[in-house]
């Protein structure tokens, strides 16, 4: 949720209830002061009546008289020094419903006799009313809530733009394209803080980036030199036919271990590279014209191993992919297809618009998930000459470049798919 709309959520939260209340507040008060004014209006009425049944004979026809306004009858009760007032709801047969009506009571003396004194006054009016205020101040406060929250909504999205030109800005970077960003200055004292705290992180960034691709880049080349000659001087020895039989195989041993260690060497390499998207992509290769050949270059094991080959590709393919990493993601699949299948076994490879795949049967089982493409984690411990970055490098050629490396095992059968999205331009 965004923080404008949260901040307006509850900023809702607490005004609903605060006029909910308020409306409640005054009705009551309103309906309070409604009986107030009619029950003044009962007493007064009373007093009028009775100043004028003291002077009322006895056969005055008001002592017969019985509305539902006035009523004026015997009874064997004591006079009371005090009236009573209630509120009753009286029937009205023409609507055939009860209204409510404001009622004084009082035992009054009257010509050497008591009398029952009841006075009623109806409120219905009032009570419309007041219905019709509460409508209309319920419809004001209606307003009144929606031109705040509008306004606030407002304040707030003016307030926080600057924020949001900030963020869209961090958003856009790239660490591989990492340009100095000047952050326009506001006049919000916070938003200044913040545009400094992040104009100081990217350009510690940057430094730190291109320090770490520099040591990177050296460190390597620096090392394949070393490398090179170790090996260099160890086939030399291996060719000494003065060296006994155990010498011969150390070295050999030696040897194999400094190729390992080389192959290492260029691969983290080439994860850096990948990492700093040092591959532009300038042309698309046809990946159909690539399979076919590494298809020829493996032909040796393949023949070797008995292997099937089912190609359903494609008449071109072309993807976008520096040619090297196209080189390197078929090789990768490809190669590991061969390798880690068993003697007259299948391998499929499937070539659409925006798809790769290639399945290989294999008796080695599903490989977890959780330990697909960590790097330098090895699936068959019988190849000593493997370091576990091969599908380490697929998946970050695949992040790198915007595409999706997918993994099913399935009777018996490993299938590794590579999907890139058709709007993709393929430049970076």
């Amino acid at each position: 949720m965004k923080l404008l709309t949260k901040t307006t959520l509850y900023f809702l939260l607490i005004m609903l209830p605060v006029f909910t209340a308020g409306a409640f507040y005054l009705y009551s008060k309103f309906n309070k002061e409604i009986k107030h004014e009619t029950d003044e209006e009962l007493v007064n009425d009373k007093l009028q009546w009775m100043r004028y049944l003291d002077t009322a004979r006895v056969d005055n026809p008001i002592f017969r008289i019985n509305t539902p306004e006035f009523i004026l009858r015997p009874t064997e009760n004591a006079a009371q020094s005090k009236h009573q007032l209630k509120s009753v709801d009286i029937y009205q047969e023409p609507e055939n419903t009860y209204a409510p009506f404001r009622q004084l009571t009082q035992v009054i003396h009257v010509n050497d006799k008591n009398y029952e004194l009841v006075l009623r006054k109806s409120i219905i009016e009032k009570d419309d009313l007041v219905n019709n205020i509460i409508h209309v101040m319920l419809a004001a406060f209606g307003g009144l809530l929606l031109f705040v929250l509008l306004s606030n909504w407002l304040i707030s999205k003016s307030v926080w733009k600057p924020f949001y030109q900030s963020l869209g800005k961090i958003q856009k970077l790239q660490l591989n394209k990492l340009e100095t960003i000047v952050f326009e200055r506001t006049t919000t004292h916070e938003f200044n803080q913040l545009n400094a705290a992040l104009g100081s992180m990217t350009t510690r960034i940057h430094s730190d980036y291109t320090s770490m691709k520099e040591l990177t880049e050296d460190a390597a080349h620096e090392m394949q030199t070393p490398l090179a000659i170790a090996q260099s001087k160890l086939e030399l020895l291996l060719q000494d036919d003065t060296l006994s039989e155990t010498q011969q195989n150390s070295i050999l041993a030696s040897y194999e271990e400094l190729q390992r260690l080389s192959r290492l060497n260029h691969n983290l390499l080439l994860l850096a590279k990948i990492e700093n998207q040092q591959y532009p992509v300038t042309a698309q290769p046809d990946l159909c014209a690539v399979v076919e050949k590494y298809l020829q270059l493996f032909e040796e094991l393949i023949k070797e191993k008995e292997l099937q080959i089912r190609k359903e590709m494609a008449a071109t393919s072309p993807w976008p992919l520096h040619p090297a990493l196209a080189d390197i993601l078929v090789s990768n699949l490809l190669g590991n297809a061969i390798k880690y299948n068993y003697t007259q076994g299948n391998i499929t490879i499937r070539i659409t618009t925006d798809t790769f795949t290639v399945s290989n049967t294999s008796q080695l089982p599903e490989i977890p998930g959780n330990v697909l493409f960590q790097r330098f984690k090895k699936h068959n411990s019988n190849y000593t000459n493997s370091n576990g970055l091969g599908l380490a490098i697929i998946k970050k050629m695949a992040d790198s470049y915007g595409f999706s490396v997918d993994y099913a095992y399935m009777n018996g059968e490993h299938t590794f798919r590579v999907t890139r999205s058709l709007s993709d331009s393929g430049l970076n």
